[in-house]
């Protein structure tokens, strides 16, 4: 057949020959296609394990540690390294009081090194993060909880008082091993080489870390753990890179040194250079104004605390300082926290002229435009000193609020201070008239830190030193009552009371920004109640793909 055809070929033209020749190859084009398509249909595309991600952090760890990890380097490698408490769990169950919660561990989970996990390990991890010498940053969350063993597999966790939250604590607590860390005085806990060389219960292990000759620690190599009792990650070795500055941070993504970035500013997207794709997460946190009455004496007038409101365009904030990469905040309660009533905030404003005209009835302006009144049979004048970390944003945010509050004749002199020196030196005292600073909340709508009277002093988080006996009884019942309805009138009834007190002018949430290569799959942009939790599903991730028949 193919002889006669080859004979019959060369009893054709120049011209028939070549019209045949193009003929055959737009028919083997065709069929190549036509099967390709067929393929492509009748396959779907599976993640398959393989390849490095290496994400770049400034910052370096300094306890990897699920007991004492205080920075978000350290969170983000405990996340990577450690199972969250109910992710060793078959089962549990509480009471109906809920003042007792029973767990059941899985069987023959193990940690990296091979030692079995046992309710040995969680009731070690509960009794050192109570131990003051610890100086655990979850100390707080679980004073008044006994820990109790039942058997190698099942403990119970006894609490003093119902607390409506406490299944959030138990999400987020991570298990340390007692056979690495019992041995150690608590008080030593920092000093341990295990802080920077830990065992692993998570999707990855560790295998070593790089440092300079300075010290500085480079980078984190990680590796898939076997005894993972999850689901195994489809990125084989993960890398934790480190760098002192954004700068360095920028040129490693543009060099594809590392392939992915998070907590990057709106003006840092434009720098990053190679093809990339950008999520976008929310995460419930607000920077606002606080006022300290205590201080300073117009701010203990209402209407100053009011006009002060007014005269804050938010929008401008978010547009030009974070090129609309934020939210607004209105109040305590963020969008995607349980409780936030977006009916409560539907008649905010920004007003210059309403801000103004209200003044004007207590506060006159002088010939300089600066305003003056009587408070407490003294006279005043509306001139504060604003505390401001040495942040760029809250710089820039700063000097738009200037600007425009000295359209109503108050006077603001903006004192920077580095981070770490308003942290220990203003916060620890409340040795401030008015400071910009934020908060960072949970996923639950316990506000009772950040609100109560109690709090208004340090340790405490009420930075507004803000005192109202009705609203302390709502936040006491928060945490003690159970039923859902309930909870939401206290919640709305403590919007309403401080939306109407005004002792802080909410501003904005910053939008979580993590840009990486385009080969990332599986990145899960959702709503994250710390930066770390990034990674919550980081066993999803993955690099490689291969096609199977559906």
């Amino acid at each position: 057949m193919f002889k006669s055809l080859y004979k019959t070929f060369f009893t054709l033209s120049k011209i028939e020959r070549l019209i045949f020749i193009g003929a055959v190859i737009i028919f083997l084009v065709s069929l190549a296609f036509w099967i390709g398509q067929l393929f492509y249909k009748s396959t779907s595309e599976k993640a398959i394990e393989g390849g490095n991600y290496a994400e770049g952090v400034i910052g370096q760890p300094i306890a990897v540690n699920p007991l004492i990890a205080a920075n978000d380097t350290d969170r983000d490698l405990v996340e990577l390294l450690y199972s969250d408490l109910l992710e060793l769990v078959d089962n549990y169950e509480s009471s109906k009081d809920q003042l007792v919660w029973t767990f059941n561990l899985k069987e023959k989970i193990q940690w990296s090194d091979g030692e079995p996990i046992t309710s040995d390990d969680i009731l070690f991890t509960l009794e050192t993060i109570k131990d003051n010498d610890a100086r655990s940053p979850l100390f707080p969350a679980w004073q008044g909880v006994v820990g109790e063993r039942l058997s190698e597999r099942q403990f119970r966790f006894i609490l003093r008082t119902p607390y409506a939250f406490f299944l959030s604590n138990l999400k987020s607590l991570k298990i340390a091993p007692r056979h690495i860390f019992e041995n150690i005085p608590t008080a030593n806990l920092r000093l341990s080489n295990y802080n920077l060389e830990p065992l692993s219960s998570g999707p990855y292990k560790f295998v070593s870390y790089e440092k300079r000759d300075d010290g500085f620690i480079t980078e984190f190599n990680l590796k898939i753990n076997e005894n993972y009792s999850g689901e195994a990650p489809f990125i084989k070795t993960f890398q934790l890179k480190f760098f002192s500055n954004k700068e360095d941070l920028v040129e490693a993504f543009n060099s594809r040194e590392i392939d992915g970035v998070g907590g990057l500013a709106s003006s840092d997207l434009e720098n990053l250079k190679i093809n990339k794709q950008v999520f976008k997460l929310n995460i419930p946190n607000y920077y606002a104004i606080f006022f300290n009455p205590s201080l300073s004496a117009p701010l203990k007038d209402p209407v100053v605390r009011q006009a002060l409101a007014l005269a804050t365009d938010k929008n401008k904030i978010v547009s030009e300082v974070f090129q609309g990469n934020a939210t607004i905040a209105n109040g305590p309660i963020v969008p995607g926290v349980i409780g936030y009533d977006s009916k409560i905030y539907q008649n905010e404003e920004f007003s210059i002229e309403k801000a103004n005209s209200l003044l004007d009835s207590k506060w006159v302006k002088d010939e300089s435009g600066a305003r003056t009144g009587t408070v407490e049979k003294k006279k005043a004048t509306l001139e504060f000193d604003m505390i401001v970390p040495q942040v760029e944003f809250l710089m820039k945010t700063a000097e738009l609020i200037k600007t425009d509050w000295e359209k109503i004749g108050v006077k603001i002199n903006l004192v920077t201070m580095r981070p770490m020196d308003v942290n220990n030196e203003v916060i620890k005292t409340r040795n401030y008239q008015i400071l910009l600073f934020g908060t960072i909340l949970k996923t639950d709508p316990d506000l009772f830190s950040f609100w109560h009277s109690s709090e208004r002093f340090y340790p405490g988080g009420n930075l507004a030193m803000f005192s109202n006996k009705s609203i302390d009884t709502a936040l006491e019942n928060i945490k003690i009552n159970l039923d859902e309805k309930t909870q939401l009138e206290n919640l709305s009834k403590i919007q309403s009371v401080i939306l109407k007190e005004r002792p802080a002018v909410f501003l904005f949430s910053p939008i979580y920004l993590y840009a990486a290569n385009k080969n990332l799959k599986g990145f899960d942009a959702k709503f994250l109640p710390i930066r770390s939790n990034r990674f919550d599903n980081v066993n999803q991730w993955y690099l490689r793909t291969t096609r199977v028949f559906q």
